[in-house]
């Protein structure tokens, strides 16, 4: 009788943590779906922001940074659909779990605190910062030799930028 009831506690045990792993599998995001739709949404915040700058310097890097973000998200759609990810069809709430909207709460309380540049190039190059580091596990992890060859050239020509918004001071600019 012990038996059979250690037994039954040790199948209820073992139940909960598969169904526990089945269920987190399947609300995880898939990281190139995440990287996809992360780009999605900074290109979007990026286009926002270009009137709003003051610094001529930072709309400069601004400019740069939109034209990388429009040939990018054109550029990866076939790497990824390779990888089985067809960035026109990606899922409504990865897009809006990466669509920036804390980023976009954040620079309009900067921009009626007459702060938006400097927070701006705080919050872009963190951004960016995640999207490198995504860029990175991605290029880590798969197996697609166009994804790593198009992510590794991707974030190598991002980090530049990345560390421009790093190091913008406002009163420079």
């Amino acid at each position: 009788m012990q038996y059979i009831l250690i037994a039954a506690v040790g199948l209820v045990v073992v139940l909960t943590i598969v169904f526990g792993v089945v269920i987190s599998s399947s609300n995880s995001t898939n990281p190139e779906k995440q990287l996809a739709a992360r780009l999605i949404g900074t290109e979007k915040i990026v286009g926002d922001a270009q009137t709003k700058l003051k610094s001529s310097q930072l709309r400069t890097l601004n400019s740069n940074l939109k034209i990388y973000l429009t040939n990018t998200n054109r550029d990866i759609a076939a790497p990824l659909l390779k990888s089985g990810v067809d960035v026109a069809k990606l899922d409504k709430t990865i897009l809006a779990s990466e669509a920036g909207t804390d980023i976009t709460a954040r620079l309009e309380d900067a921009r009626l605190n007459v702060r938006y540049d400097r927070i701006y190039a705080i919050e872009m190059s963190t951004q960016l910062d995640k999207i490198i580091a995504l860029m990175r596990q991605i290029n880590n992890s798969t197996h697609s030799a166009s994804l790593k060859t198009f992510l590794n050239d991707a974030y190598k020509n991002l980090e530049p930028t990345q560390k421009q918004f790093a190091e913008f001071n406002a009163t420079n600019g």
